[in-house]
């Protein structure tokens, strides 16, 4: 569980689901770089750990919605607060 929370993607998956739940597109557009096959690998990994929820509704297509669970919420906390510390670190200097 500790490699797919901390890992590259993990961490960006964990940050994207912090204020909204996310469709999978959604996710993909939030997160640069990440691939559409990777994304469905981290995904998987983290809704098995517990860390993210995957609700599906029957629809043609299947509309599917990704959300952090209460444990997903606790973990991404300090990971969150961490990622706003770095990006206040790296702003140009008077941008806020």
């Amino acid at each position: 569980m500790v490699d797919h929370v901390t890992s590259r993607w993990g961490v960006w998956v964990l940050i994207s689901l912090r204020r909204n739940d996310l469709r999978f597109y959604e996710l993909r557009e939030s997160i640069r770089g990440i691939s559409e096959k990777m994304l469905a690998q981290t995904l998987r990994a983290l809704v098995e750990d517990g860390l993210v929820r995957r609700e599906a509704e029957p629809a043609t297509p299947p509309r599917v919605t990704y959300g952090l669970t209460g444990f997903g919420r606790d973990i991404g906390e300090p990971l969150t607060e961490l990622f706003d510390r770095i990006t206040r670190r790296l702003a140009p200097p008077g941008a806020g």
